[in-house]
């Protein structure tokens, strides 16, 4: 039997929140393929992947279904992604709205995915790699290191950070 803690309004569940399962449903994600695919397509153009790269970060769906699926986004049709698919997805589009965050630009932000890199989870490979290695597990490691890039972790200081000064108490002004 399912307990619930009730306080004053408002009926409590103990756990962890389930998602709803009506965002896998076939219209929402109907609503979400050829979108998200248009836009990670002009993100693959941007960052200059083959197509089998290309088809490696959306699961290495057979060629003929890969082309399909551009061709139906192309043109404004209606296709239905895969919630494994559209995971994928997302994932690029994160990856891609962190690089604009982190660099000043986005021939910076290509150059960091295609250099080589010294944190461990790299190890003096290319994040692009990991990006373009196939498992969705490459994909969200690139995604999580850049977030926590964004959150102050593991990056180094880049040009805009060089004159930075520390906030004194006197810098705080109250009004």
């Amino acid at each position: 039997m399912r307990q619930t803690a009730i306080t004053a309004k408002t009926e409590v569940e103990p756990g962890p929140r389930r998602l709803d399962s009506e965002r896998f449903a076939p219209a929402n994600r109907r609503r979400l393929s050829a979108p998200g695919l248009r836009t990670v397509l002009a993100i693959a153009d941007l960052w200059g992947l083959t197509e089998e790269q290309r088809r490696l970060i959306l699961g290495l769906p057979s060629r003929s279904t890969y082309q399909n699926w551009v061709k139906m986004v192309r043109e404004h049709r209606d296709v239905t992604l895969d919630v494994d698919v559209l995971t994928r997805i997302s994932t690029v589009l994160g990856i891609h709205h962190a690089l604009g965050v982190l660099h000043g630009s986005e021939q910076e932000g290509i150059a960091w995915l295609r250099g080589p890199h010294a944190a461990t989870v790299f190890g003096g490979k290319p994040p692009m790699d990991l990006v373009t290695c196939g498992s969705q597990d490459g994909l969200l490691t690139v995604r999580r290191f850049l977030d926590a890039a964004r959150g102050g972790h593991y990056m180094p200081p880049n040009e805009i950070d060089v004159g930075f000064r520390r906030y004194t108490d006197a810098d705080i002004v109250f009004s």
